[in-house]
């Protein structure tokens, strides 16, 4: 007998102009929404706690110094308070929970996906590897360490934010690991209607490579919002336009409508029986795969600035690098 979860992609907007606090406040009772409808895995968009970065995507470097610092003080630690609240929101309904943060680490930003399981224990910390453009400006750089899937309440979930989904062999990580859901975080609200278009094609095909579901989320700003965040009006078009929150079968089908405006959930029943039938007519790291001619090579080590010699070992008494 098949096993099916129910999931959702979650359009949200984040609360701007306060601490940060409003916008977990925010996530928290989409978590408890989504639940009151049996939703048992709920994914959110990139970087949404407290918001993502869309300064840096329209002002120069030299101008948005102290919107950047005040993106610091507001960035969520890990473990910390803000991902306490949501744990006890997983927790509290037993949901799995997949949620993007800036993540400070000391004096650097990290955009971060973070996997909470149904227990409220987090399951994985990961960092995007690659910045994209103007986010270089923002956000420091992950490693491998953190391209694993994960098994969790609802199946075994993998994730990549945005434009890694452009890295097939970052994307081929995932799937050597058997991931069952792909949970795909954007921005949303930038660029304009060409991004949600490539958005489509980029989790379609995935789903479609991997034989996984994919669950997209997509942020949302409002009017109000986008004009405060551009502060002249000629800088407020890039700001539009660009979500695509969805679902998407392994066999490549969006499951529900796509949601390109406004906040609101897509939710899905995801039947684990179209993994097998799509897997059976291609399986990518399986019968369709040929290892002997291409094979990928990752390195997990996290990325350190400090490697000690003379760390004496317990066993033996041998000095090692540690």
């Amino acid at each position: 007998m098949s096993r099916i979860v129910r999931a959702a992609a979650i359009q949200i907007s984040p609360v701007l102009g306060d601490d940060g606090s409003g916008t977990a406040r925010k996530v928290c009772q989409s978590i408890r929404d989504a639940a009151e409808q049996g939703v048992k895995l709920a994914v959110f968009p990139e970087t949404l706690l407290p918001y993502y970065p869309y300064f840096s995507f329209i002002q120069p470097a030299f101008r948005f110094g102290g919107e950047h610092l005040a993106l610091y003080e507001r960035a969520v630690v890990v473990p910390g308070p803000v991902t306490g609240m949501v744990a006890e929101a997983a927790r509290e309904t037993g949901t799995v929970v997949v949620l993007g943060v800036n993540e400070r680490d000391h004096g650097t930003l990290y955009n971060t996906q973070i996997v909470f399981d149904a227990t409220g224990e987090i399951l994985l910390k990961r960092r995007k590897i690659t910045p994209t453009y103007h986010e270089r400006m923002v956000w420091g750089q992950g490693d491998a360490a953190g391209l694993k899937v994960v098994d969790s309440a609802a199946g075994r979930i993998g994730a990549l934010a945005c434009w890694e989904h452009y890295n097939p062999l970052a994307r081929y990580a995932l799937m050597t690991q058997y991931e069952e859901i792909h949970c795909a975080q954007f921005p949303g609200s930038l660029v304009g209607p060409i991004f949600a278009e490539q958005m489509e094609v980029t989790i379609r095909h995935h789903a479609l490579e991997s034989g996984c579901f994919v669950v997209n989320a997509t942020g949302w700003l409002t009017d109000e919002q986008i004009g405060q965040i551009a502060g002249d009006p000629a800088l407020e078009g890039p700001l539009r336009g660009g979500c695509f929150t969805a679902i998407v079968s392994p066999e490549g089908k969006l499951l529900g409508t796509p949601l390109t405006e406004g906040e609101g959930m897509v939710i899905a029943d995801l039947d684990f029986a179209l993994i097998t039938k799509r897997k059976r007519m291609m399986d990518s790291v399986g019968h369709y795969a040929r290892p002997e001619l291409l094979s990928l090579l990752i390195d997990r080590r996290p990325a350190r600035t400090v490697h000690e010699y003379g760390a004496v070992a317990e066993a033996g008494g041998v000095e090692v690098l540690s």
